[in-house]
């Protein structure tokens, strides 16, 4: 168990260290070009392992026209677009800015979930919304903008929107739960990464990058993507969903922390108060939709063990 969330929280600060990372990396590397060679290198090294098990193989194959249309839009929705925005929003942004319109996605999941999901919020989950919708409020007051880039809000939104959109769909494609994790992500990364890469290379310049270029990419693709991946999936067979959700909700916060440190950003008062007003909200969102779910299993595992009782023998 305290492996499992060691494990966890180290993964969250890699996951952290890449706005920082990305940031550095932007003085040389083109955005969507970076972006596209960090998911598709990433992608190979997933796939690697799907293809080097067989019980991932086999759970790939015979999947209808629909699961895999489903899972070719969630990769160029969450890789190509969410990812992609993301990069260029980090080009123009600082990255404490960045991470808070980033923060805002599951309270837009859950706005979206109301006509597409058919699920409504309780109050509770309705006034926390308002909450951090209060804190953003908060922590661009006043809202005059001077300084901050009008563009990279607009591309933080478009990335907002597009994160919100893909973990819709990533529920979707979850919630029969008969896929592993591995096998979607490596999957649909691989898909995004093309339409990343393909984006990138007909927009941006290329020129040759210089040793420690490639080793920002690298670092990324391999340890913060691919190897972080691996150790979330481990943590997940052991930590319930509510543990996972606090420990990702650690994220904003360490952003700050590294961007003070190793950026140079600095945050006013009202700033700290939008961030944590925020931040405790989205975190009682996750908890609680966390919950729901847990117990949305719980309530089918049990109506699956009536079924099996009561049904005829032979």
């Amino acid at each position: 168990m305290i492996v499992a969330i060691v494990q966890a929280l180290f993964v969250t600060v890699l996951w952290s260290s890449s706005f920082i990372i990305v940031k550095f990396g932007l003085a040389e590397i083109p955005p969507a070009l970076f972006a596209g060679l960090r998911y598709s290198i990433a992608s190979v090294i997933l796939l690697a392992l799907i293809i080097g098990k067989k019980d991932m193989r086999e759970s790939a194959r015979g999947r209808p026209r629909k699961w895999w249309t489903l899972l070719i839009v969630y990769g160029l929705v969450y890789i190509a677009l969410t990812q992609g925005t993301q990069f260029i929003g980090l080009y123009y942004l600082p990255a404490t800015t960045l991470s808070l319109i980033l923060n805002m996605t599951p309270i837009i999941v859950v706005l979206m979930a109301i006509p597409w999901l058919g699920e409504k919020p309780s109050v509770i989950e309705s006034g926390l919304i308002a909450l951090g919708i209060i804190g953003v409020l908060i922590f661009f007051y006043p809202l005059d903008f001077v300084g901050v880039s009008i563009i990279g809000l607009i591309i933080g939104l478009i990335s907002l929107i597009g994160n919100a959109f893909s973990s819709v769909i990533g529920r979707v494609i979850n919630r029969p739960r008969d896929t592993p994790a591995l096998v979607v992500t490596g999957i649909m990364m691989s898909v995004g990464s093309i339409g990343l890469m393909i984006f990138g290379l007909l927009t941006e310049p290329l020129y040759p990058l210089s040793p420690l270029s490639w080793f920002y990419i690298l670092w990324l693709a391999v340890v913060n993507t691919a190897f972080a991946f691996t150790l979330w999936t481990r943590s997940q067979r052991i930590l319930r969903a509510i543990d996972m959700t606090l420990i990702n909700s650690t994220m904003m916060p360490q952003i700050v922390v590294l961007s003070i440190i190793f950026l140079g950003e600095q945050l006013d008062i009202f700033d700290w108060i939008g961030l944590i007003l925020l931040a405790v909200a989205v975190a009682a969102v996750q908890v609680i939709q966390a919950s729901k779910a847990n117990n949305s299993v719980q309530r089918s595992s049990a109506a699956g063990k009536v079924t099996i009782k009561t049904a005829p023998e032979g």
